[in-house]
């Protein structure tokens, strides 16, 4: 079907999930030396683990197809069957990745408050602890997860002094802190440290490959030894051991080679924050902005988030509603500055005209 002449281009800020691979990246896989990683035997899977080891400062690394599974198989590494883990309310574990720790590993989930700035409050996680840990009518927590950058909060950074401390509340409560840190690599290029700097506050990580790093497809989970080779026992379990997936690993080492673009990623946010707010019938406080997501309301009474949508769409600009009536935008390697002002243009002509009506 020939395309239509009268549609714009799209400019795609649903997520970064929609980044494509490099040239580098395509050269890359191409050149793969692969071997069956099921056995242990795909050099290029070996060195990814190994590269990723070394950026989080743990003992090894295991390759997951995607980061739900990465998380599912983390939590179950971490809690056996009947125990909590505590998450936060607007976390992705909690919200995006269909319960399966509950489903397949006889988890509970115990939601409590998230802050505004992604963090839990250290009442908010005594309070998911039993005050009779003895009494058998109460599940116990195993684990804590925790989410940075965090998503629904808007992409912000968690200090890494409240990581500390949350390290201090689950030592000397003896469960583990679990990192979903899909965008850990943003959150450090962002607070100006190393990955290993944050992740030495929790046992175990997550990152994903495939959003702002740009890789198309792929997860990592890093921790100890022995938790490492619980998680790729779980990942067999669970139908993720993947044969000659050095194919994908090429990719993922490209993405870490460049893992400093995303710094532009990040700019470019904020001046699609600033273009934003700038705009009458629009709410967003700029300063929230850290990396690569941002999110806004659409004050204007003659819009729903559906509309607002809707019609933004219509003129060639990708956005989502992220829950409680907001709009989320996030900025990756295929959005460029010109993109981000072609965006602030569309939005400010939606708003000017209303909402789509055919």
């Amino acid at each position: 079907m020939p395309e239509r002449e009268d549609l714009p281009a799209v400019i795609e800020m649903r997520s970064d999930t929609f980044t494509l691979p490099t040239p580098e990246m395509l050269t890359a896989i191409t050149e793969a030396e692969l071997g069956d990683d099921v056995y242990g035997e795909d050099p290029t899977v070996n060195e990814l683990e190994r590269r990723t080891a070394e950026l989080t400062g743990k003992e090894a690394a295991c390759f997951f197809p995607s980061g739900t599974m990465a998380n599912l198989a983390s939590i179950m590494a971490h809690a056996p069957r009947g125990t909590k883990a505590v998450v936060g309310a607007e976390s992705d574990i909690w919200l995006y990745e269909a319960g399966g720790a509950a489903v397949c590993g006889g988890v509970v989930y115990e939601p409590v408050p998230n802050q505004a700035d992604g963090t839990i409050a250290l009442a908010d996680l005594a309070a998911a602890f039993p005050k009779d840990p003895d009494d058998p009518q109460f599940a116990l927590p195993s684990l804590i997860c925790l989410e940075n950058t965090h998503n629904r909060c808007g992409g912000v950074v968690l200090p890494l002094d409240y990581l500390a401390e949350v390290r201090r509340f689950a030592d000397e409560r003896g469960v583990a802190v679990h990192l979903d840190g899909a965008r850990v690599v943003n959150a450090a290029i962002a607070a100006g440290v190393e990955v290993a700097d944050i992740t030495a506050h929790v046992d175990s990580v997550q990152f994903c490959l495939s959003k702002g790093l740009g890789a198309p497809v792929g997860s990592m989970v890093a921790g100890s030894a022995e938790f490492v080779e619980r998680v790729r026992r779980l990942r067999k379990m669970l139908g993720g051991g993947m044969r000659q997936v050095g194919l994908l690993a090429a990719a993922a080492l490209v993405a870490l080679d460049t893992r400093g673009r995303l710094a532009e990623d990040h700019a470019n946010a904020r001046r699609l924050a600033e273009g934003l707010a700038l705009l009458p019938g629009v709410e967003l406080d700029v300063d929230t902005v850290e990396t690569n997501i941002v999110i806004f309301k659409v004050t204007d009474e003659r819009f729903d988030w559906r509309s607002f949508v809707t019609s933004v769409a219509r003129h060639g600009l990708a956005v989502t509603e992220f829950g409680h009536g907001r709009i989320r935008a996030v900025v990756h390697n295929g959005v460029s500055a010109e993109d981000v002002t072609a965006a602030v243009a569309v939005v400010a002509r939606v708003l000017k005209d209303g909402p789509t009506t055919d």
